[in-house]
Order: C-alpha cells, then structure tokens, then sequence
C-alpha cells in the first residue's frame, strides 16, 4: 500500500517534535532540579500531549 503525502507530511512532524525533544533534554542539564520538575509539569498539562496524541491514534 502506497504512503499518501499527508502521512509523510505528519511522520515530518514528528521528526520535529522528537528534535524538540532532544534540545529539551540536552538544555535541561543546565538548569536546576526544581526547573526540570516544572518544565515536566508543564509539558505533562499541556493540552494535548505527546502521550495523549499516541494514546488517541491508537484507539
């Protein structure tokens, strides 16, 4: 079966969101444990979330 444009358009997005990803891990060495644990809270309320948006698509 072929892979449509918006597929491959949306499996780009996600190369985007894991090379975010990979800059929050690399910079949160520099900041502090009590930074770290609110920049976790923050992106685990965000709206919607990474684990949220997986759990969605496979349903």
């Amino acid at each position: 079966m072929a892979t449509s444009g918006e597929l491959i358009r949306m499996m780009n997005y996600v190369d985007d969101i894991a090379t975010t990803l990979r800059r929050i891990v690399s910079g949160s060495a520099f900041i502090n444990p009590e930074e770290r644990k609110k920049l976790a809270d923050y992106m685990r309320n965000s709206d919607p979330n990474y684990t949220k948006m997986v759990e969605e698509l496979e349903k």
